[in-house]
């Protein structure tokens, strides 16, 4: 009876042994696995690219300024050296040589830098085209038709065109006396300067 009662308690505790070992392997894959519902690692997408920017690119100069001397004169050239001139009749804010003005006395398109020693001030106008002319200190820029090579001032002091063209000088629009040989100068339409009449203009243009 004895034997009886051992084996049959010694089977028991093989049953219990065995269920613990059970339930721990149980337990233990059930910590190893992922919790129902876990959210999985994000995957990392690439960030997107910033917009463009929409502000208007800055206005580049097309030309720069320098200087020469003519007749003492310390006046105030385009980027080939040709002088330049401004007009009379002009506003700081308007050019009053429009058409066939223009052709004798062409606009000096803007913006502009300047060199060394040019110290006036710079801007720019809207023709009634809508070009761009640049201003030295207020005052709209222009070359002249009847200057064919750096140096020459021939437009200076010209009546012309509606009124009194003058080189542009680096202190700024101070008119100087006109030089002998531009006094034959005359204005379509009006008096000349020096009593000559239409088309006796200096470089033989009428206008």
């Amino acid at each position: 009876m004895r034997k009886i009662l051992g084996a049959a308690g010694l089977a028991a505790v093989a049953l219990a042994l065995s269920a613990c070992a059970s339930s721990g392997s149980s337990s233990s894959s059930a910590a190893s696995s992922p919790a129902a519902g876990a959210s999985s690692p994000a995957s990392s997408a690439p960030a997107s690219s910033a917009p463009a920017s929409s502000a208007p690119a800055s206005i580049v100069s097309v030309g720069k300024l320098g200087m020469t001397t003519i007749s003492g004169a310390a006046v105030v050239t385009n980027s080939k050296g040709m002088t330049l001139y401004w007009f009379v009749p002009d506003t700081s804010t308007m050019s009053k040589c429009t058409g066939s003005c223009a052709t004798y006395w062409p606009p000096l398109v803007g913006p502009v830098a300047a060199a060394t020693g040019v110290t006036g001030t710079l801007g720019v106008i809207t023709r009634p085209d809508g070009t761009m002319q640049a201003t030295y200190d207020g005052h709209p820029l222009y070359t002249y038709a009847g200057d064919s090579v750096p140096g020459q001032a021939k437009g200076n002091g010209l009546n012309a065109s509606g009124g009194v063209w003058w080189e542009m000088t680096v202190s700024g629009a101070k008119p100087a006396a006109a030089t002998s040989s531009n006094t034959g100068g005359s204005t379509s339409g009006g008096t000349s300067t020096g009593g000559g009449t239409s088309g006796g203009s200096t470089g033989g243009y009428g206008y």
